[in-house]
């Protein structure tokens, strides 16, 4: 199959009608939720961005401390994630139970305004119980809303709107750190009315409401916890599971690898903030090309490619001289990672998840998932402690490297006894349809 499209002569379409083209072909439902994650990824992120220095030079937290903290996080919106899938589903209602997640995320944003571990953690928690509320039935709405064949290029696009607010956060908090008489104080004040104005966007623009089956159908048997979990029974959605499980179990956290970067390269206290910054440009530029190249290509391909661009990263951690481009090589290799797999994903787990179940399937996905990685933070900040940071990240790489080769063996497509249109192979992509095809 191609890398490209050769149905157009060359140079017939210039880069902006493409990009025209490709807004044309996702539905307004992506292009919504896509403004939406941009406000409330300019709010998550400008805390994201000073959170570490914040805890570990400010509040004096270990790095065990920061590993538990960080695990917490990913663990919370990971149980609840399965719970916002399975109620969007049980509803039939994806758009209130985002709102809701939305709105809890916002809400507990004054509580990073005292200056206590404790209403931090609370404040944290709160927030990733609003991400996991929100994240399947988003993800839903997004693979409802688009044929299968354009899975990758939907997801694209909504990431690369999320990923414009991931940019600006950060740039946001550095200024207002540099300006503001407040410090962190004013950084998460404005955090809280952004994330508000986000919420406000969802209610107004996203089209949504409970669905209905149309006139003439038959309603559909309600879906329970029973019929959610008995999706692992199906063969590809467990592969999926067991896949992301894995590669989850040794994919550092951001924010371990940010302060890895600082600690290896040396990079001023000041400029921490600016680094997820180098991530979410690089996350920015490549997540619609790649959704692009994995409806065309095969899922799979993107996907492996992704963990083994990850890999490089934690190799020239370890092993490349502290050179001045080596924090931008990471962070180019870090964002790279995001762009083939975090939109890749969801969309493979749509491809094989009937609708009634479309946001149980991501949810139990993304659930295997962020609970592995809550079990990574864990024991990478146990082993940074016990060991150091350089044995810690060798160990996290030799663990990638052989997830991904099982993963790589997993994820092969096979070829069915015979040919069924209903049995496509895991994280491929359906062929385009042509007149003369039969």
């Amino acid at each position: 199959m191609y890398l490209a499209d050769r149905s157009a002569p060359r140079g017939a379409a210039t880069a902006e009608d493409r990009v025209r083209g490709t807004v044309r072909a996702v539905s307004p439902t992506v292009l919504a939720l896509g403004t939406v994650s941009l406000i409330t990824d300019v709010s998550t992120e400008m805390v994201t961005a000073v959170l570490p220095l914040y805890l570990v030079l400010g509040l004096g937290l270990s790095p065990l401390g920061f590993g538990v903290l960080d695990g917490v996080q990913n663990g919370v919106s990971a149980l609840v994630q399965l719970t916002g899938g399975h109620l969007a589903d049980r509803v039939r209602d994806h758009k209130m139970v985002a709102a809701v997640g939305y709105g809890l995320s916002a809400l507990c944003k004054p509580l990073l305004l005292v200056h206590h571990l404790g209403a931090l953690g609370a404040a944290l928690a709160l927030d990733r119980t609003g991400k996991g509320l929100r994240t399947a039935p988003r993800d839903a709405l997004i693979s409802l809303s688009a044929p299968p064949e354009r899975q990758g290029r939907a997801f694209g696009v909504h990431r690369a709107m999320d990923t414009t607010g991931a940019l600006l956060g950060p740039v946001l908090a550095f200024v207002i750190l540099g300006v503001a008489a407040g410090g962190y104080d004013a950084v998460f004040a404005v955090s809280g009315c952004v994330a508000a104005l986000g919420v406000l966007v969802l209610l107004l623009f996203v089209p949504g409401g409970k669905r209905r089956p149309a006139a003439g159908a038959e309603e559909a048997p309600k879906v329970d916890l029973r019929a959610a979990f008995g999706l692992l029974r199906t063969r590809r959605l467990r592969v999926l599971f067991g896949c992301a499980v894995l590669l989850g179990l040794t994919t550092v956290s951001d924010a371990f690898l940010y302060l890895l970067v600082q600690r290896r390269t040396g990079v001023a206290e000041q400029l921490f903030p600016l680094l997820p910054l180098g991530t979410a440009s690089v996350f920015l530029l490549l997540a619609l090309p790649l959704g692009r190249l994995a409806d065309r290509v095969g899922r799979r391909a993107v996907f492996l490619a992704g963990h083994a661009g990850l890999l490089l990263a934690y190799a020239l951690l370890l092993w490349a001289p502290a050179t001045p481009a080596l924090p931008y090589l990471v962070l180019v290799l870090h964002g790279a990672f995001y762009a083939a797999t975090d939109g890749v994903l969801p969309a493979a787990v749509g491809a094989v998840v009937p609708e009634r179940l479309r946001a149980s399937g991501i949810a139990l996905v993304g659930t295997g998932q962020a609970l592995a990685r809550f079990c990574c933070s864990l024991a990478f900040g146990a082993a940074w402690a016990a060991w150091g940071d350089g044995p810690a990240l060798a160990t996290a790489a030799a663990g990638l490297a052989c997830c991904a080769t099982a993963a790589g063996v997993a994820l092969r497509p096979q070829a069915p006894p015979s040919p069924s249109p209903s049995s496509p192979p895991l994280l491929s992509s359906p062929p385009p349809s042509s007149p003369g095809e039969k």
